[in-house]
C-alpha cells in the first residue's frame, strides 16, 4: 500500500516517517503494516513523500457493520474495545501532537476544552457557544479526573480497520496520521460517536474495563467528554464533508440539552 503527502501537508516535510514510526511503536501489540519505504518531500522537485507498507488482507468495518446482528456486532465490539484498551496501556509523560520521527511530544493550540469550544466555533452564535461551554466545563472536570497519557489512535472506528468477515477479529489498524499523546478515553469516545447498537457499545466498554479496568458507565461518561474534542474541531468544519456535517448536528444536540450523551431526533 502507499501512501501519498503531497507537498504542503500541515504536519510537515516529516509526515511520512511521523507515521513509519507511530506504526513501528504499535506493531506486535496490534495487527499493522509493515513499513517497507519512506521518503520525505522534495520540495524542490515537487516530489511528494510516500509511506509504503505492506498489503493487509480484510474488509473495512465500516462495510460489514450495516449487516450485522446482534452477537456479531458484539463481537467486533469487543474487538475494537480490546485495540482501545491496548493504546490506552501505552504510556507517554504528556499530551501533545507528535512533531518529528522520534515521537517528540509538541503542544495543542489549547489547553482545556472550554477554550477549544470559544476558539473553534466562531461560527455559532454566543448563546450556543454558551451552552456547549455548560457541558464542555463539566467535561473538562471529569477528564481532568484521569491523571494519565497514552498514545490515541484518534480515528479509531470501523471506517479505519480490516476485519476478518468471518470472526471478525481486526486484522488491520489503518490511518494513524492523526496519532498523538492524549487521553485514555479518546478512542472509545471516537468508537462510540455514531455506532450506538447497545450490542456493540456494551462489548466495547466491556473489553475496555476488562484490559484497563474501571466501569463501564464511568467509561461511557469519560468517553463522551473526551469524544468533545474531535466533535468540536469537526463540527468547526461543518460543510466541507459529510462526517463534519454530521458532527455538528451532533453537538448542537448536546449543547441544546446539556448531555454528553444527546442524539438528534432526526436521526
Amino acid at each position: 500500500m502507499i501512501r501519498i503527502y503531497p507537498p504542503g501537508d500541515p504536519r510537515g516535510p516529516q509526515a511520512p516517517e511521523v507515521d513509519a514510526a507511530v506504526l513501528r511503536l504499535v506493531r506486535g501489540l496490534l495487527p499493522v503494516a509493515d513499513v517497507l519505504d519512506v521518503r520525505r518531500e522534495d520540495a524542490a522537485s515537487s516530489q511528494p513523500g510516500l509511506l509504503v507498507t505492506s498489503w493487509m488482507t480484510g474488509e473495512r468495518g465500516d462495510d460489514l457493520v450495516a449487516g450485522l446482528q446482534h452477537a456479531d456486532l458484539a463481537r467486533l465490539g469487543r474487538a475494537m474495545g480490546h485495540a482501545a484498551a491496548t493504546l490506552a496501556g501505552m504510556p507517554f509523560l504528556r499530551p501533545g501532537p507528535f512533531v518529528d520521527p522520534a515521537l517528540t511530544v509538541g503542544r495543542f493550540p489549547a489547553t482545556d476544552l472550554p477554550e477549544w469550544v470559544e476558539t473553534r466555533l466562531t461560527v455559532w452564535s454566543a448563546t450556543q457557544r454558551a451552552r456547549l461551554l455548560v457541558v464542555a466545563e463539566a467535561a473538562q472536570d471529569l477528564l481532568d479526573g484521569m491523571d494519565r497519557t497514552c498514545l490515541v489512535h484518534s480515528d479509531l472506528n470501523p471506517k479505519n480497520v480490516l476485519v476478518d468477515p468471518v470472526t471478525l477479529e481486526l486484522t488491520a489498524v489503518l490511518d494513524w496520521e492523526f496519532a498523538h499523546a492524549g487521553h485514555p478515553w479518546t478512542d472509545v469516545g471516537n468508537l462510540l460517536r455514531f455506532e450506538r447498537a447497545r450490542a456493540y457499545v456494551d462489548a466495547v466498554l466491556e473489553a475496555w474495563t476488562t484490559l484497563r479496568g474501571g466501569t463501564a458507565d464511568a467509561l461511557l461518561e469519560g468517553a463522551r467528554a473526551a469524544d468533545l474534542w474531535a466533535l468540536v474541531d469537526l463540527a468547526s468544519r461543518a460543510g466541507a464533508n459529510p462526517v463534519a456535517d454530521r458532527a455538528e448536528v451532533l453537538l448542537h444536540a448536546i449543547a441544546d440539552r446539556g448531555d454528553v450523551h444527546a442524539w438528534p431526533d432526526t436521526w
